[in-house]
């Protein structure tokens, strides 16, 4: 209802061709359906630091799929960055990493969270093709986010769950919150960055969203940083400037 609203109050463009739509779909089922439904799905048996690096190997997803996909050349310096990446955010995590969680929930929830991670890439992968036709990024979102939040509803139903919505202030609040400051802005951000550089390089964000998560926790809720922290963290910085760094001409 926002991304509409935020295309429709300035009279930007909402119509588009039926065969489109089939693509906003495909949107809609990697980025804003499957993704989500799998990577929470995840989050009941795995820990948020083992998910943060599982959804970190985007970095390297991106680039291969654009490769198979889109015919774009696999740099070595952004796959090299990006395990630079995954390194530094596996050290940030670790004492959640090595936590253990065994049996066989857990491991049907990693690969829940690896496919959820998968079907994140695809959605980039659909997205860049979309946008690199010209197509408004604030548009497509919309449709994309719409037609995802359609697929979720089925998802609810089929397996009986009641659609039901907490008139709590306290919900409503941090429901609007999660959907204007957690998604809306930040999916349309990240969108267009890839739209502008790529999803090889853009897929790098990935690596950054964890770490922006734990500066918030630092500052708000008294996270403390240790000495391997402090080095993941440099090791992602080092790694994020890898990957958006220009190589050196001879």
């Amino acid at each position: 209802m926002v991304m509409f609203a935020w295309v429709a109050l300035p009279g930007r463009r909402i119509r588009f061709p039926a065969a489109l739509h089939l693509r906003f779909a495909a949107l809609g089922a990697f980025m804003f359906s499957a993704n989500f439904a799998l990577m929470y799905y995840a989050a009941q048996f795995l820990t948020s630091g083992l998910l943060a690096v599982v959804f970190s190997l985007t970095t390297v997803l991106n680039p291969i799929n654009a490769a198979l996909f889109l015919g774009q050349r696999t740099g070595k310096r952004a796959l090299i960055g990006a395990l630079i990446g995954i390194c530094g955010i596996a050290l940030i995590y670790w004492p959640e990493v090595n936590r253990p969680a065994g049996g066989t929930a857990a491991l049907i929830a990693l690969a829940a969270a690896i496919c959820g991670t998968l079907s994140f890439s695809f959605g980039n992968i659909v997205a860049f093709g979309i946008h690199k036709q010209g197509l408004p990024v604030i548009s497509t979102n919309a449709w994309g986010m719409f037609y995802g939040a359609c697929l979720l509803g089925l998802l609810v139903m089929a397996i009986g769950e009641p659609l039901t919505i907490s008139t709590d202030p306290n919900y409503v609040s941090v429901l609007l919150i999660l959907s204007t400051v957690s998604t809306v802005v930040p999916m349309t951000s990240y969108l267009t960055l890839m739209r502008r550089i790529g999803p090889g390089r853009a897929g790098y964000a990935t690596v950054m969203f964890p770490i922006g998560a734990l500066v918030i926790s630092w500052l708000f809720e008294g996270y403390e940083w240790t000495v391997v922290a402090l080095v993941g963290l440099a090791l992602a910085l080092a790694g994020n400037l890898f990957v958006l760094g220009k190589p050196r001409t001879t």
